[in-house]
């Protein structure tokens, strides 16, 4: 934790969600003030609060589409990490008014609530499917970061500076896959995938609390900033699993989810064009300009070089070993290993 946030107070909204509850401990043992969680799930408030045992963390029952509860929250605070949100593709697309309901407007009320407390900075969650989207999650996201540039543009003296990372699939996070592969490794059973070349990025827990403390010291109102990371193919990732419980790699094809990509991207070619290489970060800084267009056009540059986008089929690609490497590093996966060494044992 970097030392200008010793001392201070924060609010978490979906505190309790994977990436809430390791930033909460982050804070606690960097020496927070206080944290507070925002969380509609007061059975996972409470399993956190018996698990923490510490009086800095405050809990607060509500719900992100409520502005008096998230207002309420927010008091007395001066950093706010906005985790809540919808997030399951299949179920975006089944109820895509619920995700513009959390995600985007829930999002306004954020803003809203961090302006009105004075709230120092607020980081956003944002995720590679908020690039190029086809999904209504992604789609929900993608607004959610042009409601947080839009309060950044029409608001320059703004008390609040908004800003919002991007990043790829976090391992073993809520939905990831890696727990459903154990589950049928430790059952025998093939572990079922969409698509076997589908890519995805991937990113430890860790890696993205460190992107979040970035935003927070060096964030400019309006920034997207996003953390490179290597890629993966699903398959490639189910080997590396398997490999490691020494079992034969065995998979099911399910078929293409509703909503799903092949690839995700992080950054499109168009962000890339104007976006800051900042070596484990790009950072995509706001579009300030106004809407008399005419002057920018006939000042601007006319030749461009060509650039792409970064996305999880160009991103640099795991090996299988390199996959095993990295999982070996999350906690969750050592607990299961050492269980299932166990259980052989046993």
């Amino acid at each position: 934790m970097l030392p200008s946030l010793k001392d201070q107070r924060f609010l978490i909204t979906g505190g309790t969600g994977s990436f809430g509850q390791t930033m909460v401990a982050r804070l606690l043992a960097a020496g927070a003030a206080e944290v507070r969680v925002l969380s509609r799930d007061e059975a996972k408030q409470d399993d956190l609060r018996r698990r923490l045992r510490d009086d800095r963390v405050r809990f607060y029952v509500g719900d992100v589409r409520d502005l008096d509860s998230v207002t309420k929250a927010a008091r007395g605070v001066g950093y706010v990490f906005h985790a809540a949100a919808l997030k399951q593709v299949p179920s975006c697309e089944f109820f895509p008014l619920e995700a513009v309901r959390t995600n985007v407007l829930g999002s306004a009320n954020v803003i809203e609530a961090c302006e009105r407390n004075e709230v120092r900075s607020a980081v956003f969650l944002s995720t590679d499917k908020a690039v190029l989207p086809i999904n209504a999650m992604g789609l929900s996201k993608a607004m959610m970061e042009k409601v947080a540039q839009a309060h950044a543009r029409n608001n320059p003296t703004a008390a609040t500076n908004v800003s919002c990372v991007r990043y790829g699939n976090v391992m073993y996070s809520r939905g990831s896959v890696i727990p459903l592969f154990i589950e049928q490794i430790r059952a025998g059973r093939p572990i079922t995938v969409t698509e076997p070349k589908m890519t995805r990025f991937l990113m430890s827990l860790a890696e993205s609390v460190d992107l979040v403390e970035h935003a927070f010291t060096q964030a400019q109102p309006g920034d997207i900033l996003v953390r490179k990371a290597a890629a993966s193919t699903v398959a490639d990732l189910g080997e590396a699993l398997c490999n490691l419980f020494g079992v034969p790699f065995k998979m099911e094809i399910l078929g293409i989810r509703h909503g799903e990509k092949m690839a995700e991207s992080l950054v499109s070619r168009e962000e890339l064009e104007r976006a800051d290489d900042l070596g484990e970060f790009f950072r995509v800084p706001l579009d300030s300009r106004d809407l008399n267009y005419s002057l920018y056009f006939e000042e601007g540059e006319t030749d461009r070089e060509q650039v792409f986008g970064f996305d999880s089929a160009n991103a640099p690609r795991m090996t299988v070993s390199e996959i095993e490497a990295v999982l070996l590093t999350l906690p969750e996966v050592r607990a299961e290993l050492a269980l299932a060494n166990r259980l052989v044992a046993a």
